[in-house]
């Protein structure tokens, strides 16, 4: 991973944490808006963090459920 790359998860990974606690999903435009003003690389990759973060926590949610489903949580 370039360090561009781990700078965007970083920030990726501290925003959706944020949002954990909060609630407030706006918080990914407002910090990928931030981002544009000085570059759209930093913006797209950390864009691209946030949707990846996002797809497998929902991933884990599902096979978390298929687990349970199988009594084998």
């Amino acid at each position: 991973m370039s360090a561009q790359q781990e700078l965007a998860d970083e920030l990726a990974r501290d925003t959706l944490e944020i949002i954990e606690i909060t609630g407030d999903q706006d918080l990914i435009r407002q910090v990928s808006e931030l981002l544009a003003t000085s570059s759209t690389v930093a913006q797209e990759a950390f864009l691209s963090s946030v949707r990846l973060r996002l797809a497998v926590n929902r991933a884990r949610a599902f096979l978390k459920e298929k687990r349970a489903a199988l009594g084998k949580e």
